[in-house]
Protein backbone atom coordinates (compact mmCIF):
# COMPACT_ATOMS: atom_id res chain seq x y z
CA UNK A 1 0.00 0.00 0.00
CA UNK A 2 1.30 3.75 -1.01
CA UNK A 3 -1.18 5.43 -0.41
CA UNK A 4 -5.33 6.89 1.15
CA UNK A 5 -6.00 6.43 -2.67
CA UNK A 6 -4.21 2.87 -2.89
CA UNK A 7 -6.36 1.67 -0.11
CA UNK A 8 -9.46 2.57 -1.14
CA UNK A 9 -8.81 1.37 -4.83
CA UNK A 10 -8.04 -2.22 -2.77
CA UNK A 11 -11.45 -2.33 -0.49
CA UNK A 12 -13.84 -5.11 -0.92
CA UNK A 13 -16.28 -3.51 1.59
CA UNK A 14 -18.15 -0.49 1.17
CA UNK A 15 -18.34 2.38 3.82
CA UNK A 16 -21.85 3.52 4.85
CA UNK A 17 -21.63 7.32 5.11
CA UNK A 18 -25.27 7.94 6.38
CA UNK A 19 -25.90 10.50 9.07
CA UNK A 20 -27.50 8.08 10.94
CA UNK A 21 -27.82 4.00 10.78
CA UNK A 22 -30.59 2.37 13.02
CA UNK A 23 -29.38 -0.36 15.73
CA UNK A 24 -30.85 -3.42 13.33
CA UNK A 25 -29.79 -1.82 10.10
CA UNK A 26 -26.42 -1.77 11.55
CA UNK A 27 -26.33 -5.41 12.88
CA UNK A 28 -27.58 -6.30 8.98
CA UNK A 29 -24.63 -4.59 7.75
CA UNK A 30 -21.90 -5.68 9.50
CA UNK A 31 -23.17 -9.58 9.21
CA UNK A 32 -22.92 -9.03 6.04
CA UNK A 33 -19.80 -7.39 5.57
CA UNK A 34 -18.44 -10.63 7.79
CA UNK A 35 -20.22 -12.91 5.22
CA UNK A 36 -18.62 -11.21 2.12
CA UNK A 37 -15.11 -11.30 3.90
CA UNK A 38 -15.53 -15.22 4.87
CA UNK A 39 -16.54 -15.70 1.25
CA UNK A 40 -13.56 -13.51 -0.06
CA UNK A 41 -11.11 -15.60 2.32
CA UNK A 42 -12.77 -18.54 1.02
CA UNK A 43 -11.16 -17.94 -2.49
CA UNK A 44 -8.48 -17.66 -1.04
CA UNK A 45 -8.05 -21.13 -0.27
CA UNK A 46 -7.21 -22.24 -3.21
CA UNK A 47 -4.37 -19.69 -3.38
CA UNK A 48 -3.30 -21.23 -0.03
CA UNK A 49 -3.60 -24.73 -1.20
CA UNK A 50 -1.17 -24.76 -3.74
CA UNK A 51 1.91 -23.33 -1.43
CA UNK A 52 4.47 -25.89 -0.22
CA UNK A 53 3.08 -25.58 3.61
CA UNK A 54 -0.52 -25.79 5.12
CA UNK A 55 0.05 -23.03 7.68
CA UNK A 56 -1.64 -20.47 5.18
CA UNK A 57 -4.43 -22.36 4.76
CA UNK A 58 -4.86 -23.13 8.15
CA UNK A 59 -4.62 -19.48 8.96
CA UNK A 60 -7.47 -18.77 6.69
CA UNK A 61 -9.71 -21.53 7.80
CA UNK A 62 -8.97 -19.70 11.22
CA UNK A 63 -10.29 -16.66 10.17
CA UNK A 64 -12.93 -17.88 8.01
CA UNK A 65 -14.70 -19.69 11.04
CA UNK A 66 -14.20 -16.18 13.19
CA UNK A 67 -16.06 -14.48 10.51
CA UNK A 68 -18.64 -16.90 10.31
CA UNK A 69 -19.18 -17.13 13.78
CA UNK A 70 -19.01 -13.02 13.99
CA UNK A 71 -22.05 -13.27 11.42
CA UNK A 72 -24.26 -15.77 13.28
CA UNK A 73 -23.93 -13.98 16.17
CA UNK A 74 -24.88 -10.56 14.81
CA UNK A 75 -27.50 -12.64 13.32
CA UNK A 76 -29.22 -13.23 16.54
CA UNK A 77 -28.40 -10.18 17.95
CA UNK A 78 -30.90 -8.59 15.67
CA UNK A 79 -33.69 -11.43 16.09
CA UNK A 80 -36.56 -9.47 17.93
CA UNK A 81 -37.62 -11.44 21.18
CA UNK A 82 -40.68 -12.61 19.94
CA UNK A 83 -39.56 -14.51 17.41
CA UNK A 84 -40.06 -18.63 17.97
CA UNK A 85 -36.68 -20.24 19.79
CA UNK A 86 -36.40 -17.39 22.20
Amino acid sequence: MHSIGHIGKLQRLTDNDADFVSPLDMLAELREDNLRLAASMRKRTALATSTATSRPRALLEVWIDEAERRAWFLFEASRKGDEPGR
